[in-house]
C-alpha cells in the first residue's frame, strides 16, 4: 500500500510526458494555420483605419488641437463648452426630434408596405423593387432631388402639385421656413429608407407559418386579431433590427441635412453631425469636434444597448 501511494505521488510530481508537450505544440501552431494568416491583412487594415483613429480621437477630445499645430491638454474644457453651447444643445434636440420622427414614421410605413406586398397581388414583385429602389440611391443625390421638389417657387415641385390640385393655400417654403426645415429633411429620409424597412419586415413575414393563420381563422379570429396575436409577436426580430438601424441612422444623420439645408435656416435643422463637421473643417476646432464625436458615439452606444436589452426581452417574452 505504501509503495502504491508513493508511486502515485511521484507520478503527479513528475514532468509532463511527451504527449502533453505535443499537445502544447499543436495549440501553439493553431495561431499559425492558414485562416489566421488570411485574416491578418484585414485585421491590420481594420486596426489602421478604425481602431487607431478612434483611439486618437479619444485623446484629441481632451486637447485644443486645431488640425495643424501642437496640441495642448485642456482636460474637460471641450465637454463643458459643448454642454454650455446653446447651438450645440439645439442641435442635440434637433437630432432627437429627427430620430423619433424617422423611427416612428419610417418603420410604420415600412410595415404597411410589407403587409401590402406580402399579399397575392400580381404586381407584388414589381412593387417591392419600386419601393426598395430609393434605398440604393446616394443620400446626397436624394437630397438634391428633394431640394428641387421643395422648390419654394409657386409653380415648381411640390408647390406646383399643390396648386394644380387646388391646394395652393398649402404652398410653403419647405426648406427656408425654420419651422418646417427639420421635418422636410425627415420626409426625404423617410421616403428613401421606408423601402429598406419594408424588406426587413417582409423577411419577417415570410417566416410566419401559414398554419398559424389558418388555425386562428378556424378559431374565428379576424384579420386584426390575427395580426395582433399571431403576426406581430413573430415579427419581433424584424422589429428589433429595424428600430436599431433607423435609430442609429437618425442619430448620426449628416448627408441629407448638409446637402439640403446645411443646417439652416439659422440653426433650425442643425444636427450633432453637422456641428461636428463645421467645427472641424470650417472653424478648425478639431479638439472640440472630436469631443462632440465622442459624446455622440457614447450616446448612440447607450441608446443602442437600451434598445437591445428591451427589444431582446420582448422577443423572448413574445
Amino acid at each position: 500500500m505504501t509503495s502504491t501511494i508513493g508511486s502515485a505521488t511521484a507520478t503527479k510530481g513528475a514532468a509532463p510526458g511527451p504527449g502533453a508537450a505535443a499537445r502544447r505544440r499543436r495549440r501553439g501552431r493553431r495561431f499559425l494555420t492558414p485562416p489566421w494568416w488570411f485574416a491578418a491583412p484585414a485585421l491590420a487594415v481594420y486596426a489602421l483605419v478604425v481602431l487607431y483613429p478612434a483611439l486618437a480621437g479619444m485623446v484629441y477630445a481632451f486637447t485644443d488641437w486645431n488640425g495643424l499645430g501642437e496640441r495642448n491638454f485642456v482636460g474637460l474644457d471641450n465637454f463643458s463648452r459643448l454642454f454650455g453651447d446653446e447651438s450645440a444643445r439645439g442641435s442635440l434636440l434637433n437630432t432627437l426630434l429627427l430620430t423619433v420622427a424617422i423611427v416612428l414614421v419610417q418603420n410604420g410605413i415600412g410595415l404597411l408596405l410589407a403587409l401590402g406586398v406580402h399579399t397575392r397581388i400580381k404586381s407584388r414583385s414589381v412593387l417591392r423593387v419600386v419601393f426598395f429602389a430609393p434605398a440604393v440611391v446616394s443620400p446626397v443625390m436624394v437630397a438634391f432631388l428633394w431640394k428641387y421638389i421643395y422648390n419654394p417657387a409657386p409653380d415648381a415641385g411640390l408647390n406646383g402639385i399643390l396648386g394644380a390640385v387646388g391646394l395652393g393655400g398649402l404652398r410653403q417654403d419647405w426648406l427656408g421656413d425654420p419651422g418646417l426645415a427639420l421635418w422636410s429633411v425627415a420626409g426625404m429620409v423617410i421616403w428613401q429608407f421606408a423601402g429598406y424597412s419594408m424588406v426587413i419586415f417582409l423577411a419577417g413575414l415570410e417566416g410566419v407559418p401559414a398554419e398559424l393563420h389558418e388555425a386562428a381563422m378556424i378559431d374565428g379570429a379576424g384579420r386584426w386579431q390575427r395580426f395582433r396575436h399571431v403576426t406581430w409577436p413573430l415579427l419581433a426580430p424584424a422589429v428589433t433590427i429595424n428600430l436599431m438601424l433607423s435609430t442609429i441612422g437618425g442619430l448620426k444623420l449628416f448627408d441629407q441635412v448638409y446637402a439640403a439645408t446645411n443646417g439652416g435656416p439659422g440653426y433650425a435643422s442643425e444636427t450633432l453631425s453637422t456641428v461636428l463637421y463645421k467645427q472641424a473643417f470650417v472653424f478648425g476646432n478639431f479638439g472640440y469636434s472630436t469631443a462632440i464625436a465622442l459624446v455622440l458615439a457614447l450616446f448612440v452606444a447607450a441608446v443602442s444597448m437600451v434598445q437591445v436589452y428591451y427589444l431582446r426581452g420582448r422577443e423572448v417574452s413574445g
